[in-house]
């Protein structure tokens, strides 16, 4: 038996489901991807057991199919651009779909319709939420970050940037050594 689980993929979240399914005494066969697949069949008594259970740690067991297709569609998004060293060889759109299985226009007007924005928009903001991450800590310039992300330019990462942060880059960056530097005055 298949269940869902909403959750960002971390080793915490993971193991604090296997932690749950034994206390419960449920055998599973592997917790990932905000999915868990449980060998025996589970009661509606425990599968609410279970909800509450993980619900004290900000979990949640989705039970719509809708949203766990999505929950499935944005973890592979965060896995691929968080996760990954290496972003996939084929586009966006066959590797999301090569991954879960399914026509990539249908998981697209799935998650347009649920969520109110596109899979691109989404994967447009975790991969600026990346390069936030590699412009503050790591010692990597502008060229190279666009260059890890798959932008066909600097200026193409760039204007996504100020679009969605409303930031440039250069000035992104400098926060951090303004920041620091008021930090060493104190």
């Amino acid at each position: 038996m298949n269940l869902y689980i909403k959750y960002m993929v971390s080793l915490r979240c993971k193991m604090t489901v296997k932690q749950e399914l034994k206390k419960m005494g449920l055998h599973f066969v592997f917790v990932d991807l905000g999915m868990i697949e449980i060998l025996e069949e589970i009661t509606l008594e425990q599968r609410n057991q279970l909800k509450l259970n993980l619900l004290t740690y900000g979990l949640e067991l989705l039970e719509d199919n809708r949203k766990i297709l999505i929950d499935k569609v944005k973890n592979v998004i965060i896995e691929m651009i968080h996760y990954s060293d290496e972003f996939p060889k084929v586009n966006y759109s066959d590797y999301i779909s090569q991954q879960l299985g399914y026509d990539y226009t249908y998981l697209s007007n799935i998650f347009s319709e649920v969520k109110g924005f596109t899979i691109q928009q989404f994967i447009i903001i975790h991969k600026i939420e990346k390069a936030k991450e590699l412009l503050l800590y790591q010692e990597l310039n502008l060229t190279q970050i666009s260059q890890k992300l798959h932008y066909s330019s600097v200026s193409h990462l760039s204007n996504q940037f100020k679009k969605i942060t409303g930031l440039t880059p250069s000035f992104y960056k400098s926060l951090k050594k303004k920041r620091t530097m008021n930090l060493e005055d104190v």
